[in-house]
């Protein structure tokens, strides 16, 4: 899992590079966050700038989002249970993402204590070296999925979608400055600060929020169209989540 998710880093950072999109101005975060089978991928596309095989070109996924309105109403932070560890190997949901997406593996110790490594975050392009300084973004935050549907989901659901390690960018591993700055916002509020991740962080909007049957309302859509614009050769590959 390790090299998949390192080398679809890798080639999505590639592509993004060159590619522009407006941020909004950061506000106060009101949720912030510590620190499908198949995979969520942002291919380059075919030559010519075709899709894939397979793959919806970015403005095409955008559109298959189903659009309702948001409901806030009732969300809790708790009613995701995160972090758990699955597989029952001593390591919860974080560690294994910082597992797999170290750029330099850490040495693990006891209960899946992390030591050394290195990482790179791509919504600002920082190189990280110490383990605490990244947390693991859901990349459509807990209260942002509550507002899209999962206040209609199940306790193991959204457990589930919590702990999404099956989709390669359901969470990854970013600098707590990014996370928390991000907080539970969409992209008509914020968009990471490097020019070169501005493709790639759409194509993972999307194809996360396809994965999970989540909708968008109006303004998300309309942000999302517009700044998926200069994302022409991005496309969306995605799994729905079991």
């Amino acid at each position: 899992m390790s090299l998949r998710r390192l080398g679809f880093l890798s080639a999505a950072l590639l592509t993004a590079t060159a590619l522009t999109a407006c941020s909004a101005e950061p506000v106060e975060a009101d949720d912030p966050k510590p620190s499908a089978t198949g995979t969520t991928t942002a291919p380059s596309g075919a030559p010519g700038g075709a899709p894939d095989k397979g793959a919806l070109s970015l403005a095409d996924a955008i559109r298959k989002i189903p659009v309702a309105e948001e409901k806030r109403t009732g969300y809790e932070r708790d009613s995701f249970k995160h972090w758990v560890d699955e597989d029952d190997d001593s390591c919860p949901t974080r560690q294994e993402v910082l597992i797999a997406e170290a750029v330099t593996a850490p040495e693990q110790g006891d209960r899946c204590t992390l030591s050394g490594g290195s990482w790179l975050s791509y919504y600002d392009e920082a190189e990280v070296t110490d383990a605490k300084r990244l947390d693991i973004d859901h990349m459509v935050p807990l209260a942002e999925a509550w507002d899209s549907g999962a206040h209609d989901w199940t306790p193991e659901r959204r457990e589930a979608y919590a702990n999404d390690l099956d989709a390669e960018r359901s969470l990854v591993a970013v600098t707590a400055k990014t996370n928390r700055s991000k907080a539970d916002r969409d992209p008509a509020q914020w968009m990471p600060p490097a020019q070169s991740a501005a493709c790639t962080y759409l194509v993972d909007w999307t194809a996360t929020k396809l994965r999970w049957n989540l909708s968008a309302d109006e303004t998300e859509q309309a942000a999302l169209l517009e700044l998926a614009e200069p994302c022409a050769e991005s496309t969306v590959e995605y799994e729905p989540a079991s």
